[in-house]
């Protein structure tokens, strides 16, 4: 029924942005941060603005001259109506004062006419039938967040403003999901003392040679900041089921060995243990997809919508070599580089912490100590730039599996046994440095260190 109707707009109002223009050529300051040529309807309009933009970049004067000489020069003054029209378009303008008035009437039909746009063509996608649903969602999800991404400039706040967004009091009502934490903790006391907590638009890289326990790591993180902050964790597990992750997370909780918890051969106590996990976990707002491949806008769609049905706190995405990009890409470096920096304007655009789980290459392997370093980060790229934290997870006894090893190498030194290197290597914001928790590799749980364990490490 809709095929009728002209689409949304008002002459009357972008007449008198361009009028206003003509007469007080500065007013383009208060409209150039959020109007587009695009946003006008009427052909003529666009150019009219367009002419004004381009005086405005090569900062000359924009009145009724200037701008008849720039759409002359550009062969589309005869298609404006002549020197005729622009001496109507001053005619009709109430008052240039309220030129920022009349652009937000252009820029709200504009918004208007790009949503009748974008309902057009997930109409198409619906038509199309694709044989999984969850494509279709994914491409119309994305449709929509393209159109806020390209109009969503924010302008100048005062650092008041900014201020209580972060130090606000947010109450939360009885039976109410938590709204936005100002920072989510990740329950390592010794690591927290450093960083100051995973702060909201921050991307960490939490990277490790395999058998490190990064997952493991991650998932701890993703389990107590659920548990002590009641945060809402979002996990996007591309290399493991949704089974296995969730096997762990009973192991871990019950102290019982996972292959127990799989197979159910367990004794009664165990099973008992596991009970109570189960428990925990299932109050927990701990979301899971384990779609095995995953292109970086399906995942910004994904997590967008989690955001506004279930306000999470925080993302882990494990891990980052498995993420696709949007196109075909020379070469893997560039295709890691398009990823990190989407993953880090997705933290920024959704205002929370996104933990992304990275490889190293083999250079550590080369080196005596075997402790990572920047440069190892797998297909580098960007990731080092674009991350606000980089956090290594690091074992000695991975390489040193018995004592009489240890020992035949570090006489003097005592056995490392159980104790994981958290090394954070970059910081943005804050202080770098090293700090030890346990590992319980057959619970795959990480665990604090008591303050008078540390300091003898």
């Amino acid at each position: 029924m809709y095929n009728d109707k002209l689409p949304p707009h008002d002459i009357s109002a972008e007449e008198a942005v361009i009028g206003s223009l003509l007469i007080d050529g500065t007013a383009i300051y208060e409209i150039a941060t959020f109007l587009q040529k695009d946003d006008f309807y009427h052909e003529p309009h666009q150019y009219l603005f367009e002419a004004c933009l381009e005086l405005y970049k090569r900062s000359e004067s924009i009145n009724q001259i200037t701008v008849a000489q720039e759409l002359d020069r550009l062969g589309k003054l005869e298609q404006c109506g002549g020197v005729a029209y622009l001496s109507h378009l001053i005619s009709v303008v109430p008052t240039p004062l309220d030129i920022q008035e009349y652009g937000r009437i252009v820029y709200r039909l504009s918004i208007s006419r790009h949503l009748i746009s974008a309902g057009q063509q997930i109409t198409s996608i619906g038509y199309q039938a694709d044989p999984d649903p969850r494509s279709s969602i994914g491409k119309a999800e994305d449709i929509l967040l393209r159109l806020s991404q390209t109009r969503g400039t924010r302008d100048f706040m005062h650092v008041r403003q900014v201020l209580d967004l972060y130090f606000e009091p947010h109450p939360v009502a009885e039976g109410e999901q938590a709204g936005p934490l100002p920072k989510v903790m990740s329950g390592f006391n010794a690591m927290d003392n450093i960083t100051g907590g995973f702060q909201r638009s921050d991307l960490i890289i939490v990277a490790g040679r395999p058998g490190m326990g990064k997952t493991s790591f991650a998932l701890n993180v993703a389990r107590n900041s659920a548990i002590e902050q009641n945060a809402g964790v979002a996990i996007f597990s591309l290399e493991m089921s949704g089974e296995e992750l969730v096997t762990r997370l009973i192991s871990s909780e019950a102290s019982v060995l996972s292959s127990q918890v799989r197979l159910g051969m367990h004794s009664e106590m165990d099973e008992r243990k596991i009970l109570n996990a189960i428990g925990t976990l299932s109050e927990t707002r701990i979301f899971i997809d384990d779609s095995p491949k995953l292109r970086i806008s399906e995942i910004r769609s994904k997590a967008r919508r989690l955001l506004y049905e279930q306000n999470i706190n925080l993302i882990i995405i494990d891990h980052l070599g498995l993420i696709d990009a949007d196109t075909r890409m020379d070469n893997r470096v560039q295709e890691i580089s398009y990823i990190t920096r989407n993953l880090k304007a997705l933290a920024r655009d959704l205002q929370i912490p996104v933990i992304a789980v990275s490889q190293l290459s083999r250079a550590a392997e080369n080196r005596q100590d075997r402790q990572p370093q920047l440069s190892d980060l797998r297909d580098s790229g960007t990731i080092e730039q674009d991350a606000d934290v980089v956090i290594f997870i690091y074992r000695q006894d991975y390489y040193y599996p018995t004592r009489e090893k240890w020992e035949a190498q570090y006489p003097d030194r005592e056995y490392p046994e159980g104790i994981a290197t958290v090394h954070i290597a970059k910081h943005r914001n804050g202080p770098t440095g090293e700090v030890s928790i346990h590992f319980t590799p057959k619970y795959y749980r990480f665990e604090n260190i008591a303050a008078q364990e540390q300091s003898l490490i």
